[in-house]
């Protein structure tokens, strides 16, 4: 992949800084923030910072530090949105950048991108500044 693909990727970005998000958490290799259009509220997206497009593509030292933030993460997540459960999901149709989402359930059948609306910022960073507060 060229550099220009990179330079139009918005999660590459999201974590050069380029584009604001509302940040969970991030150490030297992943950065965790909201989504913008959540499926409900605390739906957190964790990525890479270096560009791959899915993450079977991650070597397996970073496959595995990438499911061990989206594990570490879940229970803040889940207390601070007084969530049920933790839904996870990985496809990656809409942004071609490798990426987990972690999503508070509290229903079956609430797991469906069909049911994302947009968020307000005001409110996306209300909510991370609550599941910050749980790590």
């Amino acid at each position: 992949m060229g550099n220009d693909d990179m330079d139009d990727c918005i999660f590459c970005m999201i974590a050069s800084g380029k584009i604001p998000c509302a940040k969970v958490a991030e150490d030297d290799s992943f950065i965790a923030f909201l989504d913008i259009n959540p499926i409900n509220p605390g739906h957190t997206l964790i990525i890479p910072k270096k560009h791959v497009e899915t993450v079977f593509e991650l070597g397996k030292e970073e496959f595995g530090s990438l499911f061990e933030m989206s594990r570490r993460l879940s229970g803040p997540i889940q207390k601070a949105m007084a969530a049920k459960k933790m839904g996870v999901v990985i496809e990656g149709f809409l942004v071609p950048h490798a990426h987990i989402h972690l999503v508070p359930l509290n229903h079956g059948g609430e797991l469906s991108f069909s049911r994302a609306k947009k968020a307000e910022a005001k409110d996306l960073a209300m909510i991370a500044e609550r599941i910050r507060q749980q790590l």
